[in-house]
């Protein structure tokens, strides 16, 4: 099992973040998610500005895994990350 930080961040109403959501769960790993479209005003802005640092077209999902960025749904990627 990996002891990396893991974060999602994502909307709520995309498909391919609660794929991502649900592979992670699977996966049995701890992971910290935001559902950037339920946040508002500076709280959404700052976000925003957080995920444009790892992915500059702040495209869903995009998901931290320790020094790894992956954009999408990559279950591949997000296992190969994981080390499984």
């Amino acid at each position: 099992m990996t002891d990396k930080d893991i974060r999602v961040f994502s909307l709520s109403t995309c498909s391919h973040c609660k794929s991502t959501k649900k592979l992670l769960s699977e996966c049995t790993v701890k992971y910290d998610f935001i559902d950037v479209d339920l946040l508002e005003g500076d709280e959404r802005k700052a976000i925003l500005e957080d995920v444009r640092k790892f992915n500059p077209k702040c495209s869903f999902p995009t998901v931290i895994i320790g020094e790894t960025v992956i954009v999408g749904f990559k279950e591949d990627k997000i296992k190969e990350a994981l080390g499984l």
